[in-house]
């Protein structure tokens, strides 16, 4: 899987939190490199799989 875009990244992670209000600013911190601690962190809150997360992100349009 390709990794995230910084330029798409903050309209992505704006609309996840508005599909799912629990998710916070910390929660979606992306550092280059670390989508897979990010992703993790993600999928443990939401009680979803990293891959059911992964293509939950990456459906967000």
């Amino acid at each position: 899987m390709e990794p995230l875009t910084t330029i798409t990244w903050d309209e992505r992670k704006e609309k996840l939190k508005q599909q799912f209000p629990d998710i916070t600013e910390e929660d979606l911190h992306y550092n280059d490199g670390k989508e897979a601690v990010m992703i993790e962190r993600l999928a443990h809150k939401l009680g979803k799989t990293s891959a059911e997360l992964r293509y939950i992100i990456h459906a967000v349009t």
